[in-house]
């Protein structure tokens, strides 16, 4: 993508080595197995690694061009995957008789970095890191045209999951609300769905057989009718009529991770009259000087603004061409990362909640850092406004 470059050489120079320094952090830090940890440091999330978190880290990777980071990354889920294909099996089987599946009988939503399943507590039915993965799996075959012949198996298991579970109730990106459904759980298992009903196998054979590829554009097809349906909301500032995505079905609410819903994953078309309205609510109410916050009843930490959420939204606006939008929040994002490159999770600037933030510092201490998720989405919206040509380059030579 070629786009003007609205700042300095010494600026531009600034974000590069950012750039560098995120790649760095996350190959520092990636286990030999391939798992992303979703922070090394971070009580609560040591020794863990996540699907949705691993699986915009390997955006961020596949697009600065570390090829092989990201196909051990795969490997390591296909491996997560491999091992539970029997219990799958049955969920399916027991799902497709009409029986009610128990959280407790759930795939977990993150693992132990050998894949095992981790003996802390967690709140795990969480379905949009399979739908994720696959997207990810996709789109990194694609931009590089690597072979999807070893992950068939693995696949068509995710598939049978989110067969399974995508029309029930789950916690949402954050761990909250296990009672609603989330329009930014359904996109991604939607996204995900269609990225390997389309994709191909070496040999020109399709990724998945003909019964699952039917079945995934069908489920697909019914999460958008779905959506629009229910978790519709309106109330824009400058249209109250318009309509935008909402937090969960039946919410008036709006969440940072709605902006995914349109670009990555498509539930809605960039620059449709739903988009734009989702968009200008997301801005509306989170965002604050580039920095934006995940919802505004948050009270983790008290509130903060997120990197890796003003990543995404800036991803939107370099999409829809806002470039000048997107350059604030890769700015932004810039400006909080530590002396040595290090990007936290949040930081406690605006805070939603100041008096809930030190009652988590006792939990769990200092807020994650580094989060290599927000490494990952610094790259991804650098990349799209034109920064990661040199570095990749220069990665490669």
């Amino acid at each position: 993508m070629s786009l003007a470059l609205p700042t300095t050489t010494d600026d531009l120079d600034h974000l590069r080595d950012l750039a560098r320094t995120s790649a760095e952090v996350i190959a520092q830090h990636q286990d030999t197995g391939g798992a992303y940890p979703a922070s090394p440091t971070f009580s609560a999330y040591q020794g863990y690694a996540w699907f949705r978190d691993g699986s915009f880290t390997a955006e961020g990777m596949s697009r600065y061009g570390d090829v092989e980071s990201v196909d051990r990354f795969h490997r390591w889920a296909v491996g997560v995957l491999a091992s539970r294909g029997d219990h799958v099996a049955d969920l399916l089987a027991r799902a497709d008789r009409g029986e009610q599946l128990p959280l407790t009988d759930m795939l977990p939503t993150r693992f132990l970095l050998d894949g095992a399943d981790g003996q802390d507590p967690w709140w795990d039915f969480q379905t949009d890191g399979y739908g994720m993965w696959l997207w990810q799996l996709v789109t990194h075959a694609e931009r590089h045209d690597r072979p999807l012949d070893p992950y068939r198996d693995a696949v068509q298991i995710a598939v049978d999951y989110l067969f399974a579970t995508w029309q029930l109730p789950c916690y949402d990106w954050w761990e909250e609300h296990v009672e609603e459904r989330h329009p930014s759980t359904l996109a991604p298992v939607r996204a995900g769905l269609l990225a390997v009903a389309g994709a191909r196998l070496a040999d020109g054979s399709p990724l998945l057989d003909d019964a699952r590829s039917a079945r995934a554009r069908e489920v697909a097809e019914a999460i958008t009718a779905l959506v629009r349906a229910e978790g519709m909301t309106s109330g824009r500032a400058s249209d109250p009529d318009a309509p935008h995505l909402a937090k969960w079905f039946g919410s008036g609410a709006v969440d940072a991770s709605l902006a995914a819903c349109v670009v990555p994953f498509g539930l809605v078309e960039p620059g449709s009259p739903v988009a734009e309205a989702t968009l200008d609510a997301v801005a509306r109410d989170l965002d604050v000087d580039g920095g934006v916050h995940r919802f505004r009843a948050d009270v983790f930490y008290g509130g903060g603004q997120w990197l890796l959420l003003s990543a995404l939204l800036g991803w939107n606006h370099a999409i829809a061409g806002r470039t000048d939008e997107a350059w604030r929040h890769l700015r932004w994002i810039a400006s909080q990362a530590q002396p040595d490159g290090q990007m936290p999770e949040q930081v406690p600037d605006h805070l939603m909640h100041p008096a809930s933030r030190d009652e988590w510092i006792e939990k769990w201490g200092p807020v994650a850092l580094p989060l290599l998720w927000s490494h990952g989405m610094y790259l991804i919206l650098a990349d799209e406004l034109g920064l990661l040509t040199d570095t990749t380059t220069e990665q490669h030579s």
